[in-house]
């Protein structure tokens, strides 16, 4: 898989994430929806930020720590939304599993930038 189909991939999914976090966010109470929802909308829209910003940069590294970030917030804000049950276990499972999968992906990406070029003779 090359680096840019990966990172195709990696937007995709975060744009599945997006949509079903958007209906899950519908079931929040009303005192929750512009507390603990608008702070899940701002990450997940600054994980798609940082995607698109990691794909335009040439120097990835700290982007991609910083999305590695913005993946762990989000997965935590969602386990306190399915802690206060405003959203069931169900829908807990399968967006977790989006997030999950992107900070995977996050983290093969990560790895790629990391590795040590082979030096040719």
């Amino acid at each position: 898989m090359t680096n840019k189909h990966q990172t195709l991939t990696l937007e995709a999914r975060c744009d599945e994430m997006i949509q079903y976090g958007y209906v899950a966010l519908r079931q929040f109470p009303k005192h929750e929806k512009h507390v603990l929802g608008a702070e899940i909308r701002l990450t997940m829209l600054k994980i798609q930020r940082l995607i698109v910003t990691a794909l335009k940069k040439f120097h990835k590294k700290t982007t991609l720590t910083d999305l590695d970030i913005e993946i762990a917030v989000l997965l935590r804000q969602v386990r306190l939304s399915k802690d206060l049950r405003y959203i069931d276990t169900k829908k807990y499972k399968s967006w977790v599993s989006f997030i999950v999968e992107m900070g995977r992906m996050t983290g093969g990406w990560m790895k790629k930038i990391h590795a040590p070029k082979a030096v040719a003779l």
